[in-house]
């Protein structure tokens, strides 16, 4: 009698459980210059106060973010369900985003170059996004809408892709 083990099982592969449209909102920090730690530190410790906000407040949009170290400092991307939820919670008066972006501006008068933040918005059509997920827990767009197992017929990027050729 052969004895089966975790490890023996072939992985399934899943997928995200969205097909609509989809924001991605990468947002980073460069630390210009190391030594100038009063420089970049507040413009670091101002970001997960924000993501705890939005965490607390799935009305407000952001389904999932995901943070890393980036080329020069760190990195968030950040999933949301459309690009006026996005650009709402960037203006909006009151919250932790719009009084951050002031210290910032305030900051970066004084400091100069050591510290430089970037960001990059992604407006993705439905169709226009894929993943998958093998022995991986769900990441990125699965963390951020769920993953289901792949179907008949989507085993292959492009079959989960609906762009026209």
């Amino acid at each position: 009698m052969r004895e089966e083990t975790a490890m023996s099982a072939r992985p399934v592969p899943t997928t995200h459980d969205h097909d609509g449209d989809l924001v991605v909102f990468l947002i980073g920090m460069r630390i210009n210059r190391p030594l100038r730690i009063g420089a970049w530190l507040p413009v670091l410790r101002a970001m997960p106060p924000m993501l705890q906000e939005l965490a607390r407040r799935p009305e407000l949009g952001m389904l999932h973010a995901t943070s890393a170290l980036g080329p020069g400092g760190p990195l968030v991307v950040q999933y949301w369900r459309d690009l006026a939820s996005l650009q709402a919670y960037a203006h909006a008066e009151g919250g932790l985003h719009r009084a951050a972006w002031r210290e910032f501006n305030a900051r970066a008068r004084r400091a100069g170059d050591a510290v430089g933040i970037w960001h990059e918005t992604l407006v993705v059509p439905a169709g226009h996004h894929e993943s998958v997920y093998v022995a991986a827990p769900g990441l990125g767009l699965a963390a951020a809408f769920g993953a289901v197992p792949v179907g008949r017929g989507r085993e292959r990027a492009a079959q989960r892709l609906r762009v026209a050729s």
